[in-house]
């Protein structure tokens, strides 16, 4: 399946009024309202390290976004987008 069909397929999502650019390009662009603040991270896993070399795919992505949920909730955040 090609890169946009994928895209189109899984992330197309109902825009919000605070995503000014979405998935689809390279980056995103956000706004969020000015009594807002945005906590953004990012942990890196490393194979052979956090996760068997043979692990499928789909499951490096789940733990992906796991590991950064959960530094998002420690922080008090709600989760707004994956990029």
């Amino acid at each position: 399946m090609a890169e946009f069909s994928i895209i189109d397929r899984y992330f197309k999502r109902a825009s919000h009024q605070d995503i000014s650019l979405g998935i689809g390009d390279d980056s995103a662009i956000l706004t969020p309202p000015s009594s807002q603040q945005l906590v953004i991270c990012t942990d890196t896993l490393v194979a052979g390290r956090h996760f068997p070399l043979d692990t499928s795919a789909h499951a490096v992505g789940w733990k992906s976004v796991a590991v950064n949920l959960s530094d998002i909730a420690a922080m008090g955040a709600q989760p707004h987008s994956i990029l």
